[in-house]
């Protein structure tokens, strides 16, 4: 494939945001969408009709057209390991046959979760759900943003190899009625299957009887599982084209399915699928993850910004940067192209981010005052998530929407550390009220997001091999037959003798 040419991108003029209110009336229309119960708003970008256009002409010279056709239709999209990434197909967007699996899948873990629900395992009231990386990441997000008032469940969810994840976890539940939850897709990630024996021994040592018949097992290979020692009938297997931080839609959301009930799921489901078909049927200067790419690839290769913050105005949202660190850098911190060779321009942007309004308190000096530019991404919801009086809700959402006009308008007086130089980019996601239907969305629309960023640098999104490295030389590290430079084998001296 050719170098993209990205000069007419390159050469867009760098025109001040009030500018470009003032030259165009109808600029918070042009550049909003409404998806799924979601506002999207990117008027406060630097984007424009001549650049929404340049970026529309490299999508069309990359194939985004095609690639989204062969992403829906289950073609081998993920080039570098030989399959294809079947995640829309666990919401009803994809391959027939593997919706068909998918939906077989999905009825599979219905029937466990009826008969959880039933106490067929016995009285199970906490849920430890161990595994890492996107294995923990998407459920640890569902549970927390939507299952605070559910009360049907107890659920930990660790992932960290440090036994004092584990020890809280204990801390907090009855051995004998808990139920150890293990997700893994290859049913042998290092620090998911430890800890796996550690809840096992856990449960031993205060006398739970066939600790074996209160694990369950999700995963994409059913026979390492078997081997392990969970029973078939508490296998929950997924699809291996789906890919790890893609795959909370499947099985790996089964402890979210269970703790906010079935109905949830469904939506959750309904609302990704929703965004889905958006991403697919929609113009690309109307269609919401392709505006937000054009967004980011406009900052990271024409300004030089080197990260995106997302900070959420809504406490039930707190691990959505996590989630996304995970999904962007993961997915698209990649140095080689799809073809092999050198990436000659920037990737993915540096992903961090925080919870207003406390990260006000904390970071928000650098974005207004420092000498990065940071384009910054504010998630509100319009539907508050409490119970107390309204000047708490309405305080966040007019913090939030006050924050991100500051960062617009600046100011400017005698006093050059009181002033505020402005004209710095915000975007903003506002949704109508935080449920299954427009989390799901939400997620599908980040997702694609990461998609077109990717097709227009012209990476694959869906391997990661540049976690693999220092797994490998840990596991020697553990064997004891690896040494490794000075500094390293020094250290491991200090810490064990």
């Amino acid at each position: 494939m050719p170098a993209a040419d990205w000069t007419k991108i390159e050469a867009l003029p760098a025109i001040p945001l009030k500018n470009l209110f003032a030259d165009d009336p109808d600029r918070v229309k042009r550049l909003s969408a409404d998806v799924a119960g979601i506002h999207f708003d990117w008027s406060k970008t630097h984007l424009t009709a001549e650049a929404v256009s340049a970026f529309e002409a490299l999508a069309k010279a990359q194939g985004l057209a095609g690639k989204r056709e062969a992403l829906f239709a289950g073609e081998e999209i993920n080039v570098t390991e030989g399959r294809a990434a079947e995640h829309t197909a666990e919401r009803g967007e994809g391959r027939a046959e593997s919706v068909a699996r998918a939906r077989a899948l999905h009825a599979r873990m219905r029937a466990l979760i009826d008969a959880i629900e039933g106490e067929a395992l016995g009285p199970i009231r906490h849920i430890l759900h161990v595994g890492i990386g996107g294995s923990a990441l998407g459920p640890h997000l569902l549970v927390d943003a939507l299952g605070r008032e559910s009360g049907r469940y107890d659920v930990a969810i660790v992932s960290n190899v440090d036994g004092v994840a584990l020890e809280e976890a204990f801390a907090k539940f009855d051995p004998a009625a808990t139920l150890l939850v293990i997700a893994s897709k290859t049913f042998t990630t290092t620090e998911t299957m430890l800890n796996a024996q550690s809840v096992l021994q856990w449960m031993t040592e205060h006398g739970v009887e066939d600790i074996y018949g209160r694990v369950v097992a999700l995963t994409a290979d059913p026979d390492k599982a078997l081997e392990w020692g969970v029973d078939e009938t508490r296998i929950l297997p997924f699809s291996e084209s789906v890919g790890g931080r893609y795959s909370l839609w499947s099985s790996i959301g089964f402890p979210a399915a269970l703790a906010l009930g079935w109905d949830c799921f469904e939506e959750l489901l309904e609302g990704a699928a929703e965004m889905d078909r958006h991403f697919r049927l929609t113009a690309l200067h109307e269609n919401a993850p392709a505006l937000a790419a054009f967004a980011d690839l406009y900052y990271t290769q024409v300004r030089h910004a080197e990260t995106r913050a997302t900070f959420a105005y809504d406490e039930r949202l707190r691990l959505l940067p996590s989630y996304l660190q995970q999904l962007e850098m993961e997915s698209n911190g990649k140095g080689v192209t799809i073809d092999g060779k050198p990436l000659d321009r920037p990737s993915a942007a540096i992903t961090w981010g925080g919870v207003g309004t406390d990260a006000q308190h904390a970071v928000f000096q650098l974005l207004h005052q420092g000498t990065h530019l940071v384009p910054v991404e504010f998630v509100a919801v319009i539907e508050a998530g409490d119970t107390l009086a309204e000047d708490h809700h309405r305080q966040l959402l007019l913090n939030a929407f006050a924050q991100r006009a500051a960062l617009m308008a600046g100011k400017q007086v005698e006093d050059p550390a009181r002033s505020y130089s402005g004209d710095r980019p915000s975007s903003t996601i506002l949704i109508d009220d935080l449920d299954g239907r427009s989390l799901g969305a939400l997620i599908a629309f980040y997702e694609h997001r990461v998609f077109v960023n990717a097709v227009l640098l012209g990476i694959n999104p869906f391997d990661q091999f540049g976690v693999e490295l220092g797994k490998e030389m840990a596991k020697a590290a553990i064997a004891g037959n690896q040494h490794f430079d000075a500094s390293t084998d020094d250290l491991i001296k200090r810490a064990f003798g």
